[in-house]
């Protein structure tokens, strides 16, 4: 195989059942496509027979490139494993292995590349999911949005077509938190959308859980904006202003009108804003503490257990 132009890049985990339908789908499209492409398939540690079936790919056709990291290590970093092992010399082309991303829409994305874009990112006009989860990415972007210091786009994921300098950029970013569309919002150049109607599952079940969206939800506020902490310096001073007031009150009540206002009730409303608003306090610096604290460790952000490229184990 000669040096691929684009690489495809396709982080999995427990795919068994939609990997045949992936494969034919990205075979078919290398196959009529004029450009040079290779595809990164990533097993983030699955429980099923996908890292098998990545396995035996690879070894049978050159186009394919295995990569199977040691555990489960999440879906950003499994994509940032794909991105540093792409050997693309254009761009990269990230898609999920559950087929929600269409790997047909390459030479759209490609053609608006080759326009000047360094980034080509898709903006999902619609979703075919429930209306419970649609709700509550519609407003994330929209809080993301308001609140961060960078401009991320609304409605956008990873599914995108990247520039090689734009990957250079981002395989040299260490973040251990990470969050890819924020970082590539935040390296710039020139990028665009491209809108597409984002299709259902082909198989299975989505593999991020509730605590998997709330953590990477986590990482977009609190690596591309100011606001916690700036919201947290507001709200001790909007507690100081209610106690000033509460404590003038107090006073006016006390010389002028012979009388202390007592009981049970406004000790506790005191105390109950009070310590509110210290736990509040100590919850937003301790998501900067720990995230500080796993990035000081300086651990390797993932571990490769097997990569096979052009039929020969790395």
């Amino acid at each position: 195989m000669k040096v691929p132009q684009i690489s495809i890049v396709a982080p999995l985990y427990n795919e068994s059942e939609s990997f045949p339908l992936l494969v034919k789908r990205l075979t078919a499209l290398m196959d009529s496509s004029p450009l040079s492409i290779e595809v990164v398939l990533v097993d983030d540690g699955s429980k099923d027979d996908t890292a098998m079936r990545i396995r035996q790919l690879a070894l049978t056709d050159d186009r394919y490139h295995g990569v199977l990291l040691s555990r489960n290590h999440g879906h950003q970093l499994a994509l940032t494993a794909g991105m540093a092992r792409a050997r693309g010399t254009e761009a990269l082309f990230v898609i999920d292995g559950d087929l929600q991303d269409p790997p047909e829409l390459l030479p759209d994305f490609y053609k608006l590349y080759q326009e000047g874009n360094d980034v080509v990112y898709a903006v999902r006009r619609k979703r075919k999911e429930g209306w419970l989860k649609k709700t509550g990415y519609f407003l994330f972007y929209r809080m993301l949005r308001s609140i961060s210091y960078v401009d991320i786009p609304l409605d956008s994921g990873d599914f995108a077509l990247i520039s090689r300098r734009v990957v250079d950029v981002l395989n040299k970013m260490p973040e251990e938190s990470r969050y890819l569309r924020g970082m590539r919002s935040w390296i710039g150049f020139k990028q665009t959308g491209f809108e597409y109607e984002r299709d259902a599952r082909v198989a299975g079940e989505s593999k991020y859980s509730l605590k998997q969206l709330l953590n990477l939800a986590y990482n977009g506020i609190f690596n591309f904006s100011e606001f916690p902490i700036k919201f947290m310096s507001r709200t001790g001073v909007i507690a100081i202003l209610i106690s000033l007031v509460y404590f003038i009150i107090v006073v006016i009540k006390k010389l002028f009108f012979t009388q202390v206002i007592e009981g049970f009730t406004s000790l506790l409303f005191v105390i109950i804003l009070f310590s509110g608003v210290q736990l509040l306090a100590l919850g937003i610096i301790g998501e900067y503490v720990l995230r500080i604290f796993f990035q000081s460790k300086n651990r390797p952000l993932y571990i490769v257990k097997e990569e096979i490229i052009n039929r020969e184990y790395i």
